[in-house]
């Protein structure tokens, strides 16, 4: 719902507190209420969030999520809906449109139960996530994209960045590529999302210029996904995620935020 770890951490926080204040004694369906509960508080915390990323510097990105390796177990399933570019996406979604969406089509509530979690009836929680449904589709990538194949194209981006290979990169990126970073004001990035593959390989190509030998690449997990975290002098400063059908790259997210990589743990390899 909300794209960030502490204000996740803060909106459960907040529904424990409510339980224990409630009169749980007379609560007949204690799931029903916590999602009620913690649903609404999710969306009282983005119509916030929404005032606040209007004054944000340059594009948002949700805060990445890094693993080292793959989950092996049901977590894989829920990557696509976990996605940097889906949370992106879901950011044109208004407050309730989003949460009845997720509740839909991510946990399976029905319409009664979103509604009553809304405070709507049935038929207005079915016209909000059957357009909300649509909104989504519109842009989610095209094929689902086996795990191996994601490996093999970052693989080849890593490449052919460190050889600076621009006819390389030219044909791993689709004509309509967009490169959207998220620097938040205190690091350096595109005030505006760079679109076009050449655009976005002569953009990445400049910025590249000058730091080969500063740079190292590292594969990760991003919010389920294959992507990379980039050192410069060792120091972290990018998670990037991609969006792919396993041959070419139409989207690139690049999290430059100092403030969203501070959680980020992960041993560096030489």
């Amino acid at each position: 719902m909300l794209g960030s770890r502490a204000d996740a951490d803060d909106m459960v926080q907040e529904a424990y507190l409510r339980w224990h204040g409630a009169r749980t004694e007379e609560v007949r369906t204690p799931e029903a209420w916590l999602v009620t509960t913690t649903t609404r508080l999710c969306i009282d915390r983005l119509r916030q969030l929404r005032a606040e990323r209007e004054a944000y510097v340059g594009p948002w990105l949700p805060e990445p999520l890094v693993e080292e390796v793959p989950a092996a177990d049901a977590a894989t399933e829920l990557a696509s809906d976990l996605s940097v570019a889906f949370l992106a996406l879901l950011e044109r979604l208004a407050p309730e449109e989003r949460a009845a969406f997720l509740l839909h089509e991510v946990f399976d509530s029905d319409y009664g139960e979103i509604g009553a979690a809304l405070g709507k009836t049935e038929a207005a929680c079915r016209q909000i996530v059957s357009r909300a449904r649509r909104r989504v589709r519109e842009e989610r990538p095209r094929v689902p994209v086996s795990h191996a194949a994601r490996e093999r194209l970052v693989e080849s981006f890593v490449r052919a960045v460190e050889l600076r290979d621009r006819d390389a990169l030219l044909a791993l990126f689709a004509e309509e590529a967009t490169l959207t970073a998220d620097g938040g004001g205190k690091a350096k990035a595109a005030q505006k999302i760079v679109r076009g593959g050449a655009s976005v390989v002569r953009f990445m190509l400049g910025v590249l210029s000058g730091a080969r030998e500063r740079l190292t690449f590292q594969k990760i997990v991003v919010n389920g996904e294959t992507g990379l975290a980039v050192r410069m002098d060792g120091q972290l400063v990018s998670v990037m995620s991609f969006v792919t059908d396993g041959r070419q790259i139409f989207g690139l997210y690049s999290v430059l935020n100092p403030d969203k990589l501070h959680g980020v743990a992960l041993a560096q390899r030489h």
